[in-house]
């Protein structure tokens, strides 16, 4: 599966792993999308690492959904994390 895939995978993702994760991101719908896709990059390239297969098997599959939205998962945890105790003015 090539990268515009996973690009795509990643906008929905991002919006699936904002929505099992409410609450008020310091970013607003942009930067939810982008953490998607980045997720969706990461999830595949863990994907990869961690279970040794060439690629995650297809767009419609249920591991490559998975995986991307367990990486913008994890992306939106460590950006909370990164961002929760900023203050703006």
């Amino acid at each position: 599966m090539g990268i515009i895939a996973w690009i795509l995978i990643g906008l929905l993702a991002g919006l699936i792993a904002k929505a099992l994760m409410p609450g008020k991101d310091p970013g607003g719908i942009i930067i939810t999308m982008l953490i998607g896709i980045a997720g969706g990059l990461l999830g595949g390239w863990l994907g990869k690492v961690i279970f040794g297969v060439d690629s995650i098997d297809g767009f419609f599959d249920i591991s490559t959904w998975i995986a991307a939205i367990v990486g913008s998962i994890i992306l939106l945890v460590v950006y909370r994390a990164l961002t929760g105790n900023r203050r703006h003015a």
